[in-house]
């Protein structure tokens, strides 16, 4: 591999990490990202002709073929670029078709963080979240008002059952359930993570699956089910 083509892969690779690092701001250098894509663009694109233009016994024709070759890889990092947030889109997808309950984390073009959830075999929205570090199989359930853990979940949290006051009514798939009221330390899907958060812990066998209820939905800015994904918005 040349020197010079060493250079500029070497460039290219710097432009697209210093455009990611500086996607929330939208600045980079002082330029707006998209001038700054641009710029970079023609620097080296100028710089793969000059360098055609300096080499010695190089004919004119394998420039221009050079250059074009070098013109259509860098559109395509470009246009790469600029539609990444409707990739994001796409790759989320595709993951939620091969793992429905696998949260997955993209920004929107307003700079906002959004989590899809796909849509599992049973019709419902199910999520693999995170409480006070533990895994957890979450049921997503608009009508419960508050996240509910079955007492599994609840042990693996590091909830002890000992002292626990099963004194409120809650409806589950089995039928009525008493339910003791905790606050978990940590709530979290995907990246959009809640402290402090108010839940419940069901009688054991009582739940099939925990609950992710309003205490949790009702902190974030925005959540709709947009066809097979729901989006939750931090």
């Amino acid at each position: 591999m040349s020197r010079m083509l060493i250079l500029i892969l070497g460039a290219l690779g710097a432009t697209l990490v210093l455009l990611l690092i500086n996607n929330e701001r939208g600045a980079t250098l002082g330029m707006a990202n998209d001038d700054f894509a641009r710029l970079a663009t023609l620097g080296v694109l100028g710089a793969v002709l000059a360098a055609g233009v300096l080499r010695r016994g190089m004919r004119f024709a394998d420039t221009a073929r050079q250059a074009i070759v070098w013109l259509a890889l860098l559109t395509g990092l470009v246009a790469a670029y600029q539609y990444r947030f409707e990739l994001q889109i796409i790759a989320s997808r595709v993951t939620a078709g091969i793992i429905p309950s696998r949260p997955q984390t993209a920004f929107g073009a307003d700079g906002a963080l959004r989590v899809s959830i796909g849509k599992a075999s049973s019709g419902h929205f199910e999520a693999d979240g995170v409480v006070n570090g533990a895994g957890v199989s979450f049921l997503v359930d608009t009508g419960a008002s508050s996240v509910v853990l079955t007492m599994d979940a609840a042990k693996a949290a590091g909830i002890q059952p000992d002292g626990l006051a099963f004194t409120f009514p809650v409806s589950t798939a089995n039928g009525m359930a008493f339910a003791a009221k905790v606050t978990l330390d940590e709530v979290r899907i995907g990246e959009i993570a809640r402290r402090n958060v108010s839940a419940m812990v069901a009688e054991e066998g009582k739940l099939d699956q925990s609950l992710l209820g309003m205490s949790f939905l009702s902190s974030l800015s925005a959540y709709a089910v947009q066809q097979d994904q729901m989006i939750l918005q931090d």
